[in-house]
């Protein structure tokens, strides 16, 4: 490696792992239906509260139910929501078993971005001695 020029391939570790391929879609995808605060909201509100239509949802809201439900395909093409058909009804249920993978993700670029930090820290102290 050339004079100068440090080795950040620790701090980087998180970003390169999604920039070359596997998990980069589905990351995508959560990070992308958790990024809107109504589906944010949405989520909230079905672990709380449990399943409920689209319709449920509407009632009160100023969103249309055909807003809503828009929200909840994203949320379930992250897989954030669960749906299922009930005659003309369509149930939605949470399942944030997916929110492990955001939280690992976290997890790995904060340890990531602490040690370098603290290299940075240190590198300080050193100077000043």
């Amino acid at each position: 490696m050339p004079v100068g020029v440090r080795d950040r391939s620790d701090v980087l570790a998180p970003v390169n792992a999604l920039a070359t391929g596997g998990s980069r879609r589905p990351l995508d995808e959560l990070f992308t239906a958790l990024g809107d605060a109504t589906r944010r909201d949405l989520l909230e509100r079905l672990v709380h509260d449990g399943p409920r239509t689209a319709t449920e949802f509407a009632a009160g809201s100023p969103l249309t139910r055909q807003a809503i439900v828009k929200h909840l395909k994203a949320l379930e093409a992250a897989e954030l929501v669960a749906s299922e058909r009930a005659g003309r009804e369509v149930k939605y249920r949470a399942t944030t078993e997916r929110l492990a993978d955001a939280v690992r993700w976290l997890l790995d670029a904060s340890e990531s971005w602490d040690r370098r930090a603290n290299r940075l820290v240190s590198a300080r102290r050193s100077r000043n001695r």
